[in-house]
């Protein structure tokens, strides 16, 4: 904390020296959370917990001509914890470069109206629908990737996005780093690879815009390093028409994985052949009015392992899940994994400064002697059914400050059904409540 106190003061101060035409921009941010969990639904923690979180980024960037060259440095530690806790590298990178690139912008090198974009070196990726690859957001870590990318945009309007990278490996992971904020070094190797991309079509059916993804990942063990030895195929078709007041929207994604996989970490796990499947469906109408209110329907469905012959588990890769799901944080119980959930969600922004939205979800396994999502609660035998509960969340966000200060509260009950409450390794307890204040600052 006294570094930050230290480097925050003394980078507000580069910023205003900086002159508007050097082709300098630097901005930053803190964030701070309080969250407090009663009745914690995954397997191994402390039923009743709390935690602060603090993350501050500082991100700077040089413009000359059709070249850039960028870096964020992000600082995300956490207090209060207990040694029960759950506490990872999703809540704990102390000073981390997750951000060092150089890239050029190429005019018209497919004639008039084309613009292709190259990056290299370590950057944070949000591609298409975010469910596979992304720099979560809420979570108080993010996820970083050393590598190329390509960005190509015709004239017609077809856009595609290829990428070469080796995903972060965050350090520190040991319990007593953790617990220290210690600050270690984020490695990448080839060990660890993840390649692809990405073919959109704006308009492609009416105003639907239509969008192919695929992405290959592999994975081996590295020294001191087990892993479950993933090589996954994931390729994936999405449909979208995005929300316009008066009218009706919707978007389907449907994505298919196969490859092999162990497992488990296990040196003795079994490898096997690995056919999975996800599918994302809403649809929504946006009302006219000041208030910028939308109601849709929602089905996210993520098969699980049977213990057959091949395995079944859904495997998101690095995708987000606050959007669709559920916060991380301390709750981080569901996942895009072994579930069945239609819901319902009303959102609104009747101001600049101000939006909300509520929503609920019941919620199935997919396969019963799976573990639920990302709880760790699983009966092997399947004999405790597939009704998992019903989840009922909320958020509110205000600029105090316009672009200054946003405040936020989020807020969700799990009421545990019959497979939370009666499997064998269940947490013991009611039903589950989370709580996080947070406060942003942006400079």
């Amino acid at each position: 904390m006294r570094l930050i106190a230290l480097i925050i003061p003394a980078f507000a101060l580069t910023a205003q020296g900086a002159k508007a035409d050097d082709g300098l921009l630097l901005s930053g941010s803190v964030r701070v959370r309080y969250e407090a969990i009663e009745n914690q639904a995954r397997v191994g923690f402390d039923r009743n917990d709390n935690l602060f979180n603090v993350r501050t980024i500082l991100a700077a960037e040089y413009r000359q001509d059709s070249w850039r060259i960028g870096g964020e440095l992000w600082d995300s530690r956490v207090y209060l914890q207990e040694p029960g806790t759950p506490v990872t590298t999703g809540e704990v990178n102390s000073l981390e470069l997750v951000s060092a690139y150089v890239a050029t912008d190429i005019t018209a090198p497919f004639g008039p109206g084309s613009r292709l974009t190259l990056k290299a070196g370590r950057s944070l990726l949000n591609l298409g629908s975010r469910r596979l690859v992304a720099a979560d957001d809420y979570r108080n870590t993010t996820n970083s990737y050393t590598g190329l990318r390509a960005d190509l945009t015709l004239k017609s309007g077809l856009s595609a996005t290829a990428i070469y990278v080796l995903p972060q490996s965050r350090r520190p992971d040991d319990p007593q780093g953790l617990a220290s904020n210690r600050v270690a070094v984020d490695r990448e190797s080839f060990d660890l690879v993840l390649w692809g991309g990405l073919v959109a079509k704006p308009q492609a059916i009416g105003r639907t815009m239509a969008e192919v993804t695929f992405f290959h990942l592999g994975e081996r063990d590295a020294p001191g390093r087990p892993s479950r030895d993933r090589s996954l195929n994931t390729l994936g078709l999405r449909l979208i028409r995005d929300p316009k007041a008066g009218q009706f929207d919707h978007e389907v994604e449907v994505i298919g994985q196969w490859g092999r996989a162990s497992t488990s970490l296990a040196a003795t796990a079994p490898r096997k052949d690995v056919r999975a499947w996800f599918t994302h469906a809403d649809a929504g109408y946006t009302f006219p009015g000041s208030l910028g209110a939308r109601l849709s329907l929602e089905f996210d469905y993520a098969s699980g392992d049977s213990g057959g012959a091949r395995y079944g588990r859904f495997d998101t890769l690095f995708g987000m899940r606050r959007a669709d799901l559920a916060p991380a944080g301390l709750y981080n119980a569901i996942g895009r994994t072994n579930i069945v959930t239609p819901g319902v969600r009303f959102e609104a922004a009747p101001s600049k400064r101000l939006d909300f939205f509520a929503s609920y979800r019941a919620m199935w396994l997919a396969s019963a002697t799976d573990a639920f999502a990302t709880t760790g609660v699983r009966d092997p035998l399947g004999r405790t059914g597939r009704f998992a509960g019903h989840q009922l969340e909320g958020r509110v966000r205000w600029w105090a400050v316009p672009k200054r200060l946003q405040l936020e509260i989020d807020a969700l009950t799990l009421i545990k059904g019959h497979f939370l409450q009666g499997a064998p390794n269940a947490p013991a307890g009611g039903d589950t409540r989370y709580i996080s204040f947070n406060a942003t600052a942006h400079f």
